[in-house]
């Protein structure tokens, strides 16, 4: 099965063991950053309420059922709430992990149909593209996505013209994990990468194997979990208010209404469709390697047209990846984040053509990788220059100082060719690029995300006073104030409130409103405002920055 006979570069993989460290730690450099909002916010949340309620079979927010997302992240965070307590690092590691163990199941994989050169580059290509390294920073459920999928399609891969045993059971049960984090779309995924190899290789006798039987059925038990924390909470309670309405049945939200509406344009989840948006999404989501994918795929699909090939090739990397694609660019699914979980299986398709073309002239790619180079260093200094970052250590220039290092000696130390030079260089690049982000942009712009600000104002100078909100949609607020969080209203606002104690953080229309309502107040602090997730260049630029913070204010009932 394999594609390639083993090839072995001693130093090139000595160098790519010491790149892929570097990935790892930069990988984990974001763990300490206030999550932002609203989505990790939200995930936060719900897992922050499953361990002070006591209750892991219901999901809350904002104090109502909550029914969007499956049930596994949120039980593995409250585990690392359980152990670490509450608090950022406890939120991020988990998901961070899932990434490794997907770099890990990339690596094997590659290893078992390849050999170990393209192992090693495909774990490097996955741990150093643009989306992964934001992913870990702003962790929400496709970390532990990214993980499940390639884990199973691992397992399956292995368990294919074998008999029944250790491999269909781990398979079975890294897909029902999958399934479990972000629903039955996970099985396609999977069922895509396992049948178009199948397929494609003519191998009938194998598709048609009762052991795919079995495999339905464990993975129905590994699932069992989730759609008895379903019924539980929405099934066996009619009565409950779920999206505005009466009588919503978890299990159909889970099975049906929450994705596969999505195609015909019903159910509860509405969204805007452009069925090219994950195409121009690769484009910078899979950064630097995101052109070389692009050509890596059209090869292979070319290859797959030549029966004299069909031997030599594994199809589950083409199948899981292009169908997935395919299939979601005909969905609603429109978000760049869903595109992570066929990130190892890109890496993959990448790091074999590289291996391929390893010896050849390839004179524009290394032009392409040479200028994304120069562009990402220079995105940096302008950050630098135009937003000007006030937070900043001196062990994290140290290290940004060793990465522009190996950055500028690379090429003198390599004894590579000098494409292969030069995809490293631009790799190195967006690891400068990504640590840059989370050691000194990340943690300056989210001073502007009052939410959280408040919050930790709240537990520095009112330790275990009640935080309370109006109408705005702040999850991360709800997570990291330290005592309760409740959601009150401004008009009427009596003296016999159970919110009245509490510090309440205001829009500058609901502080308006306030001022109107004849009830005394005190206004404890006043806070710039931005949403981070909504960059422009005019916040960017710090001339220009004042005039798009908005103001909010933590006020004290009198």
């Amino acid at each position: 099965m394999t594609a390639n006979q083993p090839t072995s570069y001693p130093q090139e993989h000595k160098w790519l063991y010491r790149f892929i460290a570097l990935a790892v730690a930069v990988n984990f450099s974001g763990l300490f950053v206030t999550i932002m909002e609203p989505d990790a916010g939200i995930y936060a949340t719900v897992s922050k309420n499953m361990v002070l309620r006591n209750n892991y079979l219901e999901l809350i927010f904002q104090n109502k059922d909550w029914l969007d997302k499956p049930h596994f992240p949120f039980w593995i965070t409250a585990f690392f709430f359980k152990i670490f307590g509450i608090n950022t690092l406890a939120y991020k590691l988990p998901g961070i992990l899932f990434v490794m163990m997907g770099a890990w199941y990339t690596y094997r994989f590659a290893l078992l149909h390849y050999n170990k050169t393209i192992a090693l580059w495909a774990a490097f290509i996955l741990l150093t593209t643009e989306h992964i390294l934001i992913s870990n920073n702003d962790v929400r459920a496709e970390p532990y996505l990214t993980g499940f999928i390639i884990a199973a399609i691992y397992y399956f891969s292995k368990s294919i013209s074998k008999k029944i045993g250790w491999n269909l059971f781990a398979a079975c049960f890294f897909t029902g994990c999958a399934v479990m984090t972000k629903g039955p779309f996970s099985l396609f995924v999977i069922g895509t990468a396992v049948a178009g190899h199948l397929i494609i290789n003519r191998n009938w006798k194998e598709i048609f194997h009762w052991k795919w039987l079995i495999a339905g059925v464990l993975t129905a038990l590994f699932i069992a979990p989730e759609l008895y924390s379903l019924w539980y909470q929405f099934d066996n309670h009619p009565e409950k208010l779920v999206h505005g309405k009466n009588g919503v049945s978890g299990i159909n939200f889970f099975l049906w209404d929450g994705q596969f509406s999505r195609f015909a344009d019903t159910g509860m989840l509405k969204e805007k469709r452009d069925h090219i948006f994950y195409l121009h999404t690769l484009l910078w989501a899979f950064l630097p390697w995101s052109l070389i994918m692009f050509t890596a795929v059209i090869q292979k699909i070319k290859n797959g047209r030549k029966k004299n090939e069909l031997p030599q090739q594994e199809w589950f990397t083409l199948g899981g990846s292009l169908l997935t694609i395919l299939l979601f660019s005909l969905t609603r699914f429109q978000l760049p984040y869903y595109t992570n979980i066929i990130f190892p299986l890109l890496a993959i398709i990448t790091a074999a053509y590289i291996n391929k073309i390893r010896e050849t002239t390839s004179g524009v790619f290394r032009i392409i990788q040479n200028v994304l180079t120069i562009i990402i260093l220079v995105a940096v200094v302008l950050l630098q220059v135009f937003y000007t970052p006030s937070v900043w250590s001196i062990f994290s220039i140290i290290i940004l100082g060793i990465l522009f290092w190996v950055l500028v000696l690379l090429p003198g130390r390599l004894q590579w060719n000098k494409t292969l030079t030069a995809f490293c260089r631009a790799a190195i690049a967006t690891l400068l690029l990504n640590f840059y982000l989370n050691q000194f942009f990340y943690p300056d712009l989210l001073k502007y995300q009052s939410s959280t600000e408040s919050a930790f104002y709240i537990n520095k100078n009112y330790p275990g006073k009640t935080g309370v909100y109006v109408g705005l949609y702040s999850p991360a607020y709800e997570f990291y104030v330290n005592g309760t969080a409740l959601h009150g209203e401004i008009n009427p606002l009596t003296t016999s409130s159970p919110q009245i104690s509490g510090l309440w953080y205001l829009t500058e229309e609901e502080f308006q409103q306030l001022k109107t309502s004849g009830t005394k107040y005190e206004v404890v602090k006043e806070f710039s405002h931005f949403n981070v997730t909504q960059l422009n260049l005019k916040f960017i630029n710090k001339k220009t920055r004042s005039k798009e913070l908005k103001r909010r204010y933590l006020v004290r009932m009198l």
